[in-house]
């Protein structure tokens, strides 16, 4: 049975950051939850700084969000690989998540309400 899965805008203001860098900030992030997992946040890839993103070969798939894309945030002491991913072309029932990205957070990446 596949997990319940819900999109919805998140609240406030979000951030994401990493190597010391505020890497965006927005108002229009999405949260999605799905099943027993905590949510996670997508930022629009317009309020990111993607020139501190390079993509990744590593690609992955979901049979209830598709293809994902990955990419590797560089910093000035090292590069974080695989900590971004996308779905470039998602399933029609989350077609929203299109020109979003979301965090892998850990002690080099923070994702937080503001």
């Amino acid at each position: 049975m596949a997990p319940k899965i819900t999109l919805t805008r998140a609240t406030g203001t979000w951030v994401v950051r990493a190597g010391g860098a505020v890497l965006g900030e927005s108002k229009n992030a999405l949260e999605l939850s799905e099943g027993d997992h905590p949510p996670v946040i997508y930022f629009p890839r317009s309020d990111i700084a993607t020139a501190f993103l390079d993509s990744s070969p590593h690609t992955s798939h979901c049979p209830h969000k598709g293809a994902a894309s990955y990419y590797s945030i560089v910093t000035k002491s090292k590069t974080i690989e695989n900590a971004v991913w996308s779905y470039e072309t998602p399933l029609a029932n989350l077609s929203k998540l299109k020109d979003h990205l979301a965090f892998y957070t850990s002690e080099d990446v923070a994702v937080e309400r503001v």
